[in-house]
């Protein structure tokens, strides 16, 4: 791989995942199924991969497209019932990564020809982090939520709305900082820390039990696979 390849591969990364889970709301991805939110997302996806890659409108419109395609894809062809389970959610993202690494395989010099160049060696780790930073937490929410869906209306415990989806974004973001920081060991304490806190809660049934765990893991083994994913990459290049 040469250094070219990886800034431009890396700078339409970038904006992927922060047009797939930053700027994406969640009302936008309930009303995709209308044209005109569809087409919405997509030239977000042009524009941010146009701003990443300092120019290349070509390249920007050529994924925007493929974005497109994909999203359309899942929308259309996936029953409604079945778009929120884990295995949809898992071949959209990979098609997508599919798509950004043949781009970048095609047209390597993208990210050299325009306007960051000069900055790449600077940007690169800033945006790897940013990058696994974003997939640990908000990209972990979907998977997570798509792993438990068949479970979720026999064993939801009580509580606070969206209280679940935002620890489980916070417990990532720690986990994705403690070993960025070289400090895994603390991940221990954290598990030591929920499973006091919720002891009460999962002390009521088998079944709130079982649904807790199985996230728990489900969630901390999504947070340890990024951040050491993303560690290695940063030591690499």
């Amino acid at each position: 791989m040469t250094d070219t390849f990886i800034a431009t591969g890396l700078a339409c990364l970038i904006a992927h995942v922060f047009a797939d889970f930053v700027l994406q709301t969640r009302w936008m991805v309930t009303n995709k199924h209308r044209p005109a939110v569809l087409l919405l997302h997509a030239f977000i996806v042009f524009a941010l991969t146009g701003l990443a890659l300092g120019g290349s409108l070509f390249l920007a419109a050529t994924l925007a497209l493929a974005h497109l395609a994909i999203d359309a894809l899942k929308t259309y062809a996936v029953p409604s019932s079945q778009r929120d389970r884990l295995w949809p959610y898992l071949t959209d993202q990979l098609a997508h990564l599919a798509t950004i690494a043949l781009a970048a395989y095609l047209m390597p010099n993208a990210f050299a020809q325009g306007l960051w160049a000069e900055h790449a060696e600077n940007l690169i780790a800033s945006a790897l982090l940013t990058t696994g930073l974003i997939a640990a937490t908000l990209a972990g929410g979907p998977a997570v939520g798509g792993l438990m869906q068949p479970y979720k209306a026999q064993a939801q415990p009580d509580g606070l709305d969206n209280a679940g989806r935002i620890i489980g974004l916070l417990e990532r973001a720690l986990i994705y900082l403690m070993v960025m920081l070289g400090e895994p060991t603390g991940i221990g304490f954290l598990i030591a820390a929920k499973s006091i806190l919720r002891f009460d809660t999962v002390s009521q049934s088998r079944e709130i039990s079982e649904y807790v765990i199985i996230g728990t893991l489900a969630s901390f083994g999504w947070a340890l696979l990024v951040a050491f994913a993303t560690q290695s990459l940063i030591n690499l290049l």
